[in-house]
């Protein structure tokens, strides 16, 4: 597969490969924040941190043996990345992250419309999980035009349907 470019926006996507595998736990480790406000001996979270990509690894694996990993890039730097499993009846976004510096700069948005934009393009719904704690996500999926279809707390299935085409009888 090759690189995808987003007209105008000097944003890509990649398959990632080998090449990649310690920026990808290095972004993992980056999005657990949360963890090491805890009251633990820092070595003990950095591990538990460490657990939990292993287990998310060989989840993915396992739970999605046809998902793709992408590494987004901004001017060929990169700045992220996306699992996401193109299934039968749908395309389903199992992760998108991005490095500290590239958060809440919109390139969230703009990769979830181009992905928007290759189910349209199959006929396919967009689905996605998301945490109800994280407020900006969830806005972000909702101002794209997704919605709820159903509630497991601590998260959320949202669904985005692509527009039916308008075809002419006859």
């Amino acid at each position: 597969m090759s690189n995808l470019n987003f007209s105008g926006s000097n944003i890509s996507m990649r398959p990632a490969n080998p090449n990649d595998s310690i920026f990808i736990e290095e972004l993992f480790r980056s999005t657990r924040d949360a963890l090491r406000l805890a009251d633990n001996d820092p070595e003990y979270v950095e591990e538990i941190i460490g657990h939990q990509f292993n287990f998310q690894t060989l989840g993915y694996g396992a739970n999605y043996p046809n998902a793709l990993t992408f590494i987004i890039e901004h001017h060929r730097e990169r700045i992220g990345r996306a699992v996401v499993d193109f299934g039968h009846n749908s395309v389903h976004l199992l992760d998108i992250a991005f490095i500290p510096v590239a958060r809440g700069k919109g390139f969230g948005k703009t990769v979830l419309q181009s992905m928007q934009e290759a189910a349209k393009k199959i006929c396919a719904p967009m689905t996605l999980i998301v945490d109800q704690a994280n407020t900006m996500a969830r806005h972000l999926y909702l101002s794209l035009g997704f919605v709820v279809e159903s509630v497991h707390p601590p998260s959320e299935l949202m669904i985005w349907y692509p527009p039916v085409s308008q075809r002419p009888l006859g």
